[in-house]
């Protein structure tokens, strides 16, 4: 979608933010704990539970990638075959099919209320939190993935604090920015990633302690 000499720098802030802190937060205003329902329950356990962390850790890591790699797929093809039966894959059905991907992610890896919600929120700021560096030209998508204009609604019209704010913060034409639709289950993937590497680098450490 875009490259950038500036992503793998926000990137490794991302996972520190999105793998322990948000979750973290999370859990203290929710008062849950952060555990897998799959983790190891045997605290004395803890090398098997460290070989079960780095396993799921991997799996996070290879799934969000496949994830991604489907997003890059249902960017683009227009349509799916399956024998005589063609899908149509416009936004709607793009967005749906990366959210059931999602889904079947969490289900497989974590389970836990704490990682689902921080996926979620993540998956809607996300992208959001780009404008900044789409604005003033950190990185910007191709025509064909720029399909969202999340600040074009009714909410921004002219004159309006909407409108001033955005445009102190984002410049005049913030209107126009475009980001793809498709990132937010991106940013699901990738916390679910970040949560399970987080996990399983936090077991390495407190049993190093």
């Amino acid at each position: 979608f875009c490259s950038s000499w500036a992503v793998p720098p926000l990137l490794g802030i991302a996972y520190i933010v999105l793998g322990y802190i948000l979750p973290r937060v999370i859990e203290i205003l929710t008062k849950t704990e952060i555990v897998s329902e799959t983790d190891a329950p045997d605290p004395d356990d803890r090398k098997l539970d460290s070989r079960e962390l780095k396993s799921r850790a991997i799996l996070a890591v290879t799934s969000t990638a496949l994830i991604i790699k489907l997003s890059d797929f249902l960017q683009k093809h227009d349509t799916i075959s399956f024998g005589s039966h063609s899908i149509i894959l416009d936004a709607q059905t793009n967005l749906g099919i990366m959210a059931a991907s999602d889904f079947v992610q969490w289900i497989a890896l974590d389970r836990t209320p704490v990682a689902l919600v921080a996926a979620a929120i993540t998956a809607v700021g996300g992208p959001l939190s780009e404008l900044p560096f789409v604005a003033n030209r950190f990185w910007h998508y191709i025509p064909q993935s720029a399909d969202y204009l999340p600040l074009s609604g009714d909410l921004f019209g002219q004159g309006g604090i909407a409108d001033v704010m955005a445009s102190k913060i984002l410049g005049d034409g913030y209107s126009s920015l475009a980001l793809s639709s498709i990132t937010g289950p991106c940013y699901f993937a990738v916390t679910m990633d970040a949560i399970a590497l987080a996990r399983y680098f936090y077991q390495i450490s407190d049993t190093e302690v």
